[in-house]
């Protein structure tokens, strides 16, 4: 049963949705939408505002795991995944489309591109960013997830694609979930282990990237460059 026919009709976001359009409803009745149906003495209204308050904002929800729905009054595990998956699938459309081919010839470039991608994650994830001669992107890969170790980030993995796709160079890159680029020595290791494994294959090792946040990072750029520090 839907909940939210049962409200006055002036108060249904279904019937605001239709009316006014997604962007004229509050970021409440988005989320009722979304939600449907609350709980036994909690309504869906009340759930999406409690959910609004206690992340602070709608930004904020954007870091959130299942767990952390899972957590508040009415929402259980099914809805928990829901909005989990919904949060994923909004910073996935919030990535530049691949087949633009952005140029990425200055760190920053590789930075920008990638931040939509990190924006809330709470595990390091790593790319091979494929590139052609005139270092236009061709496609980004995402190689794993999970703690960047050099076990991971095999080179196997990380030039494949790349020799697929005939890529003339590389970029790789990695977030940091706590904000702060500065490398770590796994960090060191693994760049020099895949700086070896381009010689070989043949594929230019333009930089490694790691992408963190502005306000964590002591220069205040938010990323760090392999390329830019004269580590490469």
């Amino acid at each position: 049963m839907n909940e939210l026919a049962e409200l006055p009709a002036a108060e249904r976001p279904q019937e605001r949705l239709e009316l006014l359009g997604p962007s004229g409803l509050r970021d409440t009745e988005l989320i009722a939408i979304v939600l449907r149906n609350g709980s036994r003495g909690h309504g869906v209204m009340q759930v999406a505002d409690s959910l609004l308050r206690e992340a602070g904002s709608l930004a904020a929800l954007s870091s959130w795991t299942t767990r952390d729905f899972m957590r508040q009054r009415g929402i259980g595990r099914i809805k928990a995944l829901q909005l989990s998956s919904l949060i994923e699938l909004a910073r996935r459309l919030h990535t530049v489309p691949e087949h633009t081919q952005p140029l990425m010839r200055e760190p920053a470039d590789i930075a920008r591109f990638l931040l939509p991608r990190t924006t809330g994650l709470e595990v390091e994830k790593f790319w091979t960013l494929c590139l052609n001669t005139r270092r236009r992107l061709i496609r980004c890969v995402e190689v794993t997830s999970g703690t960047a170790t050099a076990s991971l980030a095999h080179p196997r993995e990380v030039f494949r694609e790349a020799i697929r796709l005939s890529a003339s160079c590389v970029a790789i890159a990695h977030n940091h979930p706590s904000g702060d680029p500065e490398p770590s020595s796994a960090d060191v290791g693994i760049t020099r282990q895949l700086r070896e494994a381009a010689r070989v294959t043949g594929i230019e090792l333009v930089d490694h990237i790691i992408v963190g946040r502005p306000e964590a990072d002591p220069s205040g750029r938010g990323f760090f460059s392999f390329r830019l520090a004269g580590l490469m």
